[in-house]
């Protein structure tokens, strides 16, 4: 065969990785409230997740104090490993606010009057200032060397940075203002100025499967993972949500690899998989009953509630959701909810037939499509040999008929009503998906 005319043969992906860099990014956050817990930062989260999806890799997130010092230790260490630096805080119009002056210093720069930044203070602060104070003025005070962006919601300066080929950022520390101008500014100029590869995760939900013991599970399954695919284990109570992040310029084939991992993934672990959406359990319930256009209703006991409070949590759940019992005293479970009082005698609250009642009165009561019911022992104390702290029974009710489990999720009150409200609605996902 003419060597000419063989058809070219794909790079793999580790060749993929040598050629294409991922750009890295630090971002520190700037501020003393930070540091104390007086205010959570936020920002670092949603930039990273914005960041992300853009193809940037985080590598860093660091908060430090507003001192001269710890902004240029940080910054300097930071640039020495990436090409990309975002820091939001301390650009406000009082003294404490020291960032741009130690910008101007760390760049050798000075600081002098932007007229651009100048326009933009007064024209946020037209109506709600009579005059422009030194303060106010003083935030139009730029480091020379730094390319102004605009702030259309506020009075800080945005600032852009570009030395050796590598670029630092400063943005105010108030989300709003810093959110504006990473979507509108930042992030697009970012893309525009470097190049970046695709990175691609898909997140599954598994219930019910201890970290340690899927770990093993998956053993083998997790040697057959490509080396650009990436796979991290997050648990929470109860549940494990397993990532696997692909970067790389070939999307098709990186998607149909992960779809593969997946398929495999079913056949070790199956029914415990119960979402391959990165979303809480009482987004995916709603999501899922206003597709079709049905409804719930719950009837709590050792929840105390809390079920009906993550779903109404969510905007538009009135379109799905009828109402609940908080049935914590035998009495209402029997009065409200109709249970057979022998039953409630013979088995006592914490038992299947009990739960199984509240499922199928409370969907009978609110005239709803699905009913989820909880009845547990919450602790710290009230439990027995026979049912100890942490004996959970849960129920699930509809055109399906009723399904029941009994779960003990340990002796601590609070993740006992969390992992039992996550169980019922996880319990109902699982059969609506049948």
């Amino acid at each position: 065969m003419n060597p000419k005319l063989q058809t070219p043969q794909p790079l793999n992906f580790s060749t993929y990785k040598l050629l294409n860099n991922i750009m890295q990014v630090e971002i520190i956050t700037i501020g003393n409230e930070l540091l104390i817990g007086q205010v959570v930062d936020t920002n670092s989260a949603w930039m990273g997740k914005k960041l992300n999806n853009a193809g940037f890799d985080i590598v860093r997130i660091t908060s430090i104090q507003d001192t001269e010092q710890a902004i240029l230790n940080t910054l300097k260490e930071a640039q020495e490993r990436v090409d990309i630096v975002l820091l939001t805080g301390g650009l406000g119009p009082t003294k404490d606010d020291i960032t741009k002056a130690t910008l101007a210093k760390y760049f050798n720069s000075q600081l002098v009057f932007n007229e651009l930044v100048f326009e933009d203070v007064k024209r946020f602060l037209k109506g709600r200032v009579k005059n422009i104070n030194k303060l106010n003025e003083g935030q139009a005070y730029v480091p020379e060397c730094c390319e102004v962006i605009s702030n259309h919601v506020g009075t800080a300066p945005i600032m852009w940075f570009e030395q050796e080929g590598k670029v630092v950022v400063s943005m105010p520390g108030v989300p709003p203002e810093m959110k504006l101008a990473m979507e509108r500014e930042v992030v697009p100029r970012l893309e525009k100025r470097f190049v970046t590869q695709k990175i691609i995760h898909k997140t599954i939900q598994i219930a019910n499967i201890p970290e340690a013991v899927l770990a093993e599970m998956l053993e083998p399954w997790e040697h057959q993972i490509p080396e650009y695919i990436s796979l991290a284990y997050l648990p929470s109570p109860g549940k494990i949500r397993l990532r696997l992040t692909a970067k790389t310029n070939n999307e098709i084939g990186a998607l149909s690899e992960i779809e593969k991992l997946i398929k495999q993934l079913y056949e070790i672990v199956g029914d415990n998989i119960f979402s391959e959406e990165d979303k809480p359990a009482q987004v995916l319930l709603s999501d899922l009953l206003r597709e079709n256009g049905k409804t719930l209703a719950v009837a709590e006991s050792c929840t105390g509630g809390n079920i009906g409070h993550l779903i109404t949590s969510i905007p538009g759940s009135s379109a799905i959701f009828k109402g609940g019992v908080i049935a914590y005293e035998n009495s209402i479970k029997e009065q409200v909810l109709k249970v057979d009082k022998k039953d409630l005698l013979s088995h006592g609250a914490v038992s299947k037939p009990v739960v199984e009642q509240m499922a199928k009165g409370v969907r009978e009561l609110m005239q709803s499509d699905y009913a989820i019911a909880t009845s547990g022992i919450a602790g710290p104390d009230g439990g027995t040999e026979e049912k100890p702290v942490g004996t959970v029974w849960i129920a699930v009710a509809g055109n399906f008929g009723v399904r029941s489990e009994c779960f003990n999720f340990g002796r601590f009150r609070d993740r006992n009503i969390q992992r039992s409200s996550d169980m019922g609605l996880i319990m109902l996902l699982k059969e609506l998906k049948k």
